[in-house]
């Protein structure tokens, strides 16, 4: 499987924080926000990464990210010249996916939760098909809403309905086997002239092969498109780092964890790093692999 990042936009809800830089560079507590969603990819085991963004933010996230091998994954990238809807980007990664299962995940999102990796690959365990997720909140009106049967297949989704049929949210991962590509080519763009992932969602809704995996309750999904709750993010952060001892999303230990370094190539990636805390972070877990 392969993952497609999404990092376009302008942020506009975010100025002026975002008239010179990109959202997903802003940090949340003491990373960068990108790094929060692309761990999640890696989580799912996944080494080959497409990272979709506008021309002018391009060179900032290669020049962070690289090639990937210092993570033990690969990194391409594709320009997105005009926001076209997030489905757009199975077109601008079509050559990328292949006759590959993907998963695409937006660059906004932060996760967060004991269960994280089993709730991915039971979410890959479906070959065929889409699978989506369901988080539940409060109030779903402000949200995409997924109704589903007691097997978990999918009735119906709406978005930011005046009366939601459940009270679960459609978060920014979606899982797709490789039919994603020549369904969303078909799609016709909206009014306001996107490629909508909702039209390719009821596509396998149709083909009765849209399925939802349900975020429990050690689930955190946290949003991050205002600046009260990109603080809001940090303040989490923070509060699980200090009391716990072990870093949210950092993608060097989770590359390690994964088997994708060795405890050599961590240890290196530490020492650049250690005049800050999270490089001491990586260089005691080394130690104490060591």
């Amino acid at each position: 499987m392969k993952g497609i990042l999404l990092t376009g936009g302008k942020g506009t809800r975010m100025y002026p924080m975002t008239k010179a830089v990109s959202k997903q560079l802003l940090p949340v507590y003491d990373k960068p926000l990108i790094y929060y969603p692309l761990s999640v990819l890696m989580l799912a085991g996944i080494r080959e990464v497409l990272v979709i963004s506008t021309p002018e933010d391009m060179p900032l996230y290669q020049k962070l990210l690289g090639d990937g091998k210092r993570l033990g994954m690969r990194f391409s990238y594709q320009v997105q010249e005009t926001p076209r809807g997030l489905a757009d980007a199975f077109i601008i990664g079509a050559d990328f996916i292949g006759q590959d299962s993907v998963c695409l995940i937006l660059g906004d999102n932060v996760f967060f939760g004991q269960d994280m990796t089993r709730t991915l690959l039971r979410a890959m365990e479906n070959k065929n098909g889409a699978t989506i997720f369901g988080y539940p909140v409060k109030d779903a009106r402000s949200f995409g809403v997924v109704e589903f049967d007691q097997d978990h297949r999918v009735i119906s989704i709406e978005e930011k309905p005046a009366h939601p049929k459940s009270n679960y949210a459609v978060p920014g991962l979606y899982f797709y086997d490789s039919r994603v590509v020549d369904i969303a080519r078909k799609v016709q763009p909206s009014a306001r002239g996107e490629i909508e992932i909702t039209d390719v969602n009821n596509a396998y809704l149709k083909m009765g092969e849209l399925h939802v995996t349900l975020l429990g309750r050690g689930m955190a999904w946290l949003d991050t498109g205002t600046p009260a709750s990109l603080l809001r993010a940090s303040e989490f952060v923070e509060a699980v780092q200090a009391r716990q001892g072990f870093y949210i999303s950092c993608i060097e230990e989770i590359a390690w964890r994964r088997g994708f370094i060795t405890t050599e190539q961590l240890t290196a990636l530490g020492e650049e790093l250690k005049m800050t805390d999270y490089g001491q972070y990586l260089l005691s877990i080394a130690r104490e692999a060591g």
